[in-house]
């Protein structure tokens, strides 16, 4: 795939929108990765929602919520087609300037392969490697 020319990250709430961030998550979460469905979509609800786009295509999704401990980033997932091209760098850069002034405790638990990705934000790894889904993760905190 040539690299794409225009990547776009929006946050979402209309039922249309929310719609192709799911799909991007059950393709990537539930079809490649075996994660089971109802782990998936437990918290949307209490959730902020993000689309990004590719030239208009789905490519790839993620949320955050507000927890007990802090601010939660979650679901980053990006199309296997599109990976490789920026898309998860903008996910996450997005998901930063958009959380509340408030937010000065936050976290997220990545999965093992997209933990220099989290790094370049200035995350963390806090603790042992864990298992969360049947997926390796670490959990990482925003310096």
């Amino acid at each position: 795939m040539p690299m794409p020319s225009k990547i776009e990250v929006k946050r979402v709430s209309e039922q249309p929108d929310l719609d192709r961030a799911f799909a991007v998550r059950r393709e990537v979460f539930v079809i490649e990765q075996g994660c089971p469905p109802e782990l998936e979509w437990e918290f949307d609800d209490e959730s902020t929602h993000f689309l990004a786009t590719v030239n208009g295509e789905a490519a790839g999704a993620c949320r955050w919520r507000k927890t007990d401990k802090g601010f939660k980033l979650e679901r980053f997932a990006v199309l296997a087609k599109f990976r490789g091209f920026g898309v998860g760098q903008a996910l996450v850069k997005k998901l930063l300037d958009d959380l509340p002034t408030d937010a000065t405790y936050v976290y997220l638990h990545a999965q093992v392969q997209a933990v220099a990705l989290y790094k370049k934000f200035d995350f963390e790894q806090i603790g042992p490697e864990f298992e969360e889904a049947g997926i390796r993760h670490y959990k990482m905190v925003k310096k």
